[in-house]
């Protein structure tokens, strides 16, 4: 895609026609050009009107940064929910359940769960690929970073979303006093909970990501908390410990918090709390990249496949929530705490680490880079898909994430750093190759930077990507990312140059008959296939009209609420909140998968699946964002044609998506497919 092929009709979002002003032009200047006395009426109202929803706008989108501002620096802004249970009583709990979605992704795996004596001395001996695999490998980097004693006997139950708060946990038995002395020191006590939160901190890979570090009590900008030690006497003999992670992060150093109950003969003697362990680089060893984004050394960080990563899941968190400084180099410093261009965070981020990357910081007329993004099988879109396999929303989030950040990583910003911008997708083109299950995968995505535009306004970059796994290429694309100011974003005309253009079904002359699809029912009930749940219940409704739309095969409608505190907004984008773009397009998704469900499609095929079409392109466009202050969303599906194979039936359509007033989405060649199991590919 270039510039040329925008397609604008007058002033779909006046940001991107390159005309738009954010204030009207004088007397003088509207004077200048002779209209009708008529139409300069109409005319003078149509301005005056458009520049107050400007106005209005731009004060809904700087109260909305407040807001986010607030809720960010809030405590506990990663998590949600309340804990699912309480398995460890505790009168002063002020914890909360990570759920599914905000989950810390610990930057290795194992199947270790148990630690004997040998694995421990391995430990404290700094010998952690031995135990927990050659995940844990680092090429020679890290040579003190090591259990510090041998206070542990044994551990049991590792698990990277045990303990109460869904944050990682273990149990451990202490060692045996080798003295005569009945009565156990609590400082040694102490000294085993640490020992513990440092095994933990090893198990999630939490060192991989810096390449001469040591386990500290603190980092720089980490707050201290004091170890409360809320313990009875204890006697020498067996002392077991149940250990939880309370918090864990990457940000501003990889570190983790944990408490302890501390039992002895089953009976509960008390708690070691707030003991803290983060993994500190020394003294002058570079932790991110310089001037320029090229770093002076290796950083740590080893791919999936042994080579040795640019940039690890240590900087793609800064890029998100830290300082942008050490995300992608002193230049980017200013942004880190305020409304800037940034990836999503949480478990919307969807790239891990940056493996190799061409081109120099401020010439934007081209560069590549390769990204790997790990997608565990545990992964909350695996959970709560419609899919037999990856939703779609997460191929696009995927394939979109690298490329954008390939462009900010490039510098289009830097000529004006302290000017505010946001960043959004405006459409692309994009195919599925084959049909593959991409659980415990790692994705690697080749990303080039084709043009860079300026324009008043806004800067727009265009970009081709290709996406493969197990070395052979499933995914590939092209996208067009603008970077617009605050007065652009505030003058948004959707695609339709501001008119209001209604719905198929509202437009016709008598309302034609429909049905509704009770999603929501569907939903609820726990024995329902094929229907999607959790992060991922996007509709609640859907109304068709059989035989209706612009091609007589069906039309699907639906009006969802927006919900100002989804979670989503938390995500997308940190003090810019707005639904993305692949959201909107899966809730058409759901909605045709519905419609195929509810139509009968799904009747003889065994043990049926939802997959995502391969070789057909899908086309979209954005000319406009949804806001947690919009309300509603509409969207509406035609459906072109169903085209059946042995065991497949293919729903091809087109859409529109509305915010009130405006169409502000267009997908072309829109498509599900629902297969039997084991049926021949399309």
């Amino acid at each position: 895609m270039n510039t040329a092929e925008l397609d604008f009709v007058g002033e779909p979002f006046d940001a991107l026609a390159l005309t738009a002003q954010a204030t009207p032009p004088p007397a003088s200047v509207r004077a200048a050009t002779p209209t009708p006395p008529a139409a300069e009426g109409v005319a003078s109202l149509v301005r005056d009107l458009r520049f107050a929803m400007g106005r209005a706008h731009e004060q809904v989108l700087r109260a909305q940064t407040a807001m986010q501002l607030r809720a960010f620096h809030a405590p506990g802004a990663l998590v949600t929910g309340p804990p699912a249970s309480a398995p460890t009583p505790r009168a002063d709990t002020t914890g909360t359940r990570v759920d599914t979605e905000a989950r810390f992704k610990p930057l290795a795996r194992t199947t270790v769960t148990d630690l004997d004596d040998t694995g421990l001395a391995n430990l404290a001996a700094g010998d952690i690929a031995a135990v927990f695999g050659d995940r844990y490998a680092q090429d020679g980097a890290n040579p003190d970073i090591r259990v510090s004693g041998t206070s542990l006997a044994a551990v049991h139950g590792l698990d990277v979303y045990g303990g109460a708060w869904g944050r990682g946990g273990l149990t451990a038995l202490l060692r045996p006093s080798a003295t005569d002395d009945t009565t156990l020191d609590h400082d040694a006590v102490v000294e085993a909970v640490v020992e513990a939160a440092q095994i933990l901190a090893l198990h999630a890979g939490l060192h991989l990501c810096l390449v001469d570090a040591t386990f500290e009590r603190s980092a720089p900008g980490l707050p201290v908390q004091p170890v409360v030690l809320d313990c009875e006497p204890l006697t020498a003999g067996e002392i077991d410990l149940v250990v939880e992670v309370t918090e864990i992060d990457l940000v501003p150093r990889p570190y983790l918090r944990v408490d302890a109950q501390v039992s002895a003969a089953g009976a509960v003697l008390g708690w070691v709390r707030g003991v803290t362990v983060a993994v500190v680089e020394k003294p002058g060893v570079p932790i991110g990249p310089e001037r320029g984004g090229v770093p002076a050394r290796w950083l740590g960080r080893v791919g999936r496949f042994g080579e040795r990563a640019l940039l690890s899941e240590f900087h793609l968190a800064h890029m998100c929530r830290g300082d942008q400084g050490i995300g992608m180099g002193p230049e980017f410093s200013g942004n880190s705490d305020r409304k800037a261009t940034r990836p999503p965070d949480g478990g919307l981020l969807l790239v891990d680490r940056f493996m190799e990357m061409t081109g120099t910081r401020g010439k934007l007329d081209s560069g590549s880079h390769r990204t790997e993004y790990d997608s565990p099988a545990d992964s909350w879109y695996y959970l709560d898909t419609a899919n037999a396999s990856m939703p779609n929303c997460v191929y696009m989030e995927t394939s979109l994430q690298a490329a954008l950040l390939l462009g900010y990583y490039l510098g289009p910003t830097l000529d004006d750093p302290d000017a505010t911008v946001s960043l959004r997708n405006l459409g692309g083109t994009a195919t599925v190759l084959r049909e593959v299950d991409l659980r415990d995968k790692t994705i690697v995505e080749h990303s080039q930077l084709l043009s860079t535009s300026p324009v008043p306004g806004s800067t727009l970059q265009n970009f081709a990507y290709t996406m493969t796994v197990d070395g052979e290429p499933f995914y590939s694309g092209d996208t067009l990312f603008g970077y617009f100011s605050d007065a652009a974003m505030a003058n948004q005309t959707g695609l339709d140059a501001g008119r209001h253009v209604p719905t198929w079904l509202d437009s016709q002359d008598s309302a034609p008959a429909t049905r509704i699809i009770d999603v929501a029912a569907r939903r609820a009930d726990p024995a329902a296939r094929l229907v999607s749940r959790g992060h991922l219940a996007l509709l609640d409704q859907v109304r068709v009209v059989d035989g209706g739309g612009r091609y007589g095969q069906g039309y699907l409608h639906a009006v969802q609420p927006i919900d100002p505190s989804h979670w989503v907004f938390a995500r997308h984008f940190r003090y810019d909140p707005v639904i993305p773009g692949s959201f909107g397009i899966e809730s058409c998704v759901q909605a045709m998968q519905e419609w195929v469900l509810d139509s009968g499609f799904a009747d003889g095929l065994d043990n049926p699946g939802f997959v995502l079409p391969a070789g057909l392109p899908f086309t979209w466009k954005y000319r406009g964002q949804f806001l947690p202050t919009d309300g509603q969303y509409t969207l509406e599906v035609h459906v072109k044609r169903v085209e059946q194979r042995p065991g497949r039936v293919r729903v091809v359509g087109e859409a529109s998506m509305w915010k009130p007033g405006l169409r502000i989405y267009e997908l072309s060649d829109i498509a599900v497919e629902l297969r039997a199991e084991g049926a021949l590919p399309w």
